[in-house]
């Protein structure tokens, strides 16, 4: 691929991040602190959403990998939900004035349902496009650290300017429910863009179309059935656990412990900050500087094995950060640059490895089955994020979370320590999973290669060399 290629790409993942990253770290406050649903209420509309995903996120990718149009498989959903991506996300940031605890847990579910679907009919098609467009074992990592990139600057845009957005419009006497529209409506408008922008430069590979797809149930116990894949599906659930979990707990970590129920600012290259945006900003400015670091890494010593030193690191930070004394701003922020480092690896290698299982698949099958699998990996990511919601919220809610009420507010010891413990030790926990799943991936390099070598003699009308089980 080309360079402009990869980087318009890349943009894609701007969109997503954008309405990922904002949802992540700030949904949950909103729901609890804006629309006043108690956190174990709130929580249950992330179960409805993972009941849901497990329909429409393999479905999509079904539908999408049995297109056949003259733009190709994927593209067409670009065009067609681009315009409503964004403008769902609008609609996530609208707190309704009911009185009513189920009028707004209706609500809320409801909304996290439209919106969830109309982003799978974007995501799923969009992430297909990348073994479709990269076919090398390290091009493949280099376009998604292109993607990765724009990932990290998206969420540092929102992380940083979400907060300012929000104070400034309520300082200007905006309620809150308005101030996050007006946050909600220009990352809505910015992503709704980068979908139309691919669509219209590049092309998908006409020797990626199958002549025809199988039953989805017959692609799904074939995915299951490949140690390669379950290992990815453990590794992707643990890590995006972690880093959904300590995204949500951020804004209660921040306020309830680090600035003790104050508000809080800190100064971060030349700008003072709200506390909250300075820890989020340090931590993705590291992860964008270490991206070119981790993409080397992993050409020198293979994906798998860069995924576990960036494990080790990690996990070190969360211990750290559950250990961090009250009122210690600038540790704070210097911790949450440490976790950074982590952050990146996070991001780039688990996306970087499912191109090559989908190889692989091929392989077996004589398929290319990418809408099933990314169907799938889209399906584990969000269920991550929803479990993440749920855990937390619910562990909130039985330790006695209060909602705001002025400055210097204090919360209970048991919900102080909850909230140490999940931006913590139990953080740490969930990254040495990830790390012992990416002990035992199998898809080495040497293994790739081979699947590669196969697959081009197939394509050559050669025999196969050696049966998939057969491979180094």
């Amino acid at each position: 691929m080309k360079l402009w290629q990869r980087i318009v790409y890349g943009t894609g993942d701007w969109s997503l991040s954008s309405f990922n990253t904002f949802r992540q770290i700030f949904y949950a406050a909103f729901l609890t602190d804006v629309v006043g649903l108690e956190p174990r209420l709130a929580s249950m509309a992330a179960l409805v959403g993972v009941a849901w995903d497990a329909v429409n996120d393999p479905l999509i990718g079904v539908v999408s990998d049995r297109v056949r149009t003259g733009w190709g498989r994927r593209r067409p959903f670009l065009v067609l939900f681009a315009i409503p991506f964004g403008l769902s996300f609008v609609g996530l940031w609208w707190a309704p004035p009911w009185q009513s605890d189920a009028a707004l847990l209706l609500h809320v579910a409801l909304t996290y349902l439209i919106t969830d679907t109309i982003q799978t009919l974007v995501s799923v098609p969009f992430y297909a496009l990348t073994p479709e467009l990269a076919r090398d074992y390290d091009e493949r990592t280099s376009l998604t650290a292109w993607r990765m990139f724009f990932n990290l600057a998206a969420s540092l845009t929102v992380a940083v300017a979400g907060p300012v957005i929000v104070d400034t419009a309520t300082a200007s006497g905006a309620t809150p429910t308005v101030a996050y529209l007006y946050a909600g409506g220009l990352f809505g408008l910015l992503g709704a863009i980068p979908p139309l922008l691919i669509a219209a430069s590049l092309r998908e590979r006409p020797d990626a179309v199958p002549e025809e797809s199988p039953p989805l149930m017959e692609v799904l116990r074939g995915a299951l059935g490949s140690r390669s894949f379950r290992w990815l599906t453990a590794l992707t659930l643990l890590n995006f656990t972690t880093f959904d979990m300590v995204g949500l707990m951020i804004p209660y970590y921040v306020t309830a412990w680090v600035a003790q129920g104050r508000d809080a600012s800190y100064a971060l290259f030349g700008l003072t900050l709200p506390l909250e945006s300075a820890m989020l900003g340090s931590l993705i400015v590291v992860s964008v500087v270490c991206l070119p670091l981790w993409n080397l890494f992993a050409q020198r010593i293979g994906k798998r094995t860069a995924y576990l030193v960036a494990a080790v690191v990690w996990a070190s930070a969360h211990l750290m950060m559950g250990l961090l004394p009250r009122g210690e701003l600038g540790l704070a922020v210097a911790l949450a640059a440490f976790t950074g480092i982590g952050v990146s690896a996070a991001h780039v290698l688990p996306d970087a490895m499912l191109p090559d299982v989908v190889d692989e698949d091929e392989l077996a099958t004589g398929r290319r089955n990418e809408g099933v699998y990314y169907g799938a990996r889209n399906l584990f990511r969000k269920a991550s994020g929803a479990l993440a919601v749920f855990v937390a919220l619910q562990t909130l809610g039985w330790c006695g979370y209060t909602r705001p009420e002025g400055e210097g507010w204090v919360q209970p010891d048991a919900a102080l320590l909850a909230i140490r413990f999940l931006t913590g030790p139990a953080g740490a926990l969930l990254v040495l999973g990830a790390g012992f799943a990416a002990w035992r991936y199998p898809m080495t390099r040497a293994r790739h290669q081979a699947i590669r070598e196969q697959l081009a003699a197939r394509a050559a009308g050669a025999p196969p060399i050696s049966p998939p089980s057969a491979l180094p």
